[in-house]
């Protein structure tokens, strides 16, 4: 299954809604660094990202339930990681309810809330669309080539 650039929103839209993740801040605009998967023309996963610089945000991580299992997810996180590298970014953050465990054995280390940098601080996700309880974590790219 191929990754490609821009999906379309509302495929977007309802897959976050199916997996029970936000879709509040999303707009065709916003879409310019997310990436979707999928085939007959139905889209089955999707990661997005937002560059500040040399950090960024990986969020709207969500895979259709039927293809859930089968390395869709972890091969979303390498080609959005792969991007953010060839952007310049050194340190990409995230904060997820429910997928701890799965950015952890990716990489992903957990750090307090109050570590953010300003630019993740200042992101619509950090100051309010993801709860205060969720875990906020970091993988430094310059440290993981691969």
């Amino acid at each position: 299954m191929d990754i490609y650039a821009r999906p379309e929103e509302a495929g977007v839209k309802r897959l976050l809604a199916e997996s029970g993740l936000t879709t509040a801040d999303i707009t065709a605009q916003h879409l310019h660094h997310f990436f979707g998967c999928g085939s007959e023309g139905r889209l089955e996963g999707v990661v997005g990202l937002e560059l500040y610089g040399t950090v960024a945000l990986l969020r709207s991580l969500a895979v259709a339930a039927a293809q859930r299992g089968l390395g869709l997810g972890s091969r979303l996180v390498e080609h959005a990681e792969g991007y953010a590298r060839g952007k310049g970014v050194k340190s990409l953050y995230l904060l997820t309810t429910t997928a701890e465990a799965f950015f952890r054995a990716r990489g992903y280390v957990r750090i307090p809330r109050e570590d953010a940098p300003g630019a993740i601080e200042a992101t619509g996700e950090f100051s309010g669309l993801c709860p205060v309880s969720s875990a906020f974590m970091v993988k430094h790219l310059e440290d993981n080539p691969h």
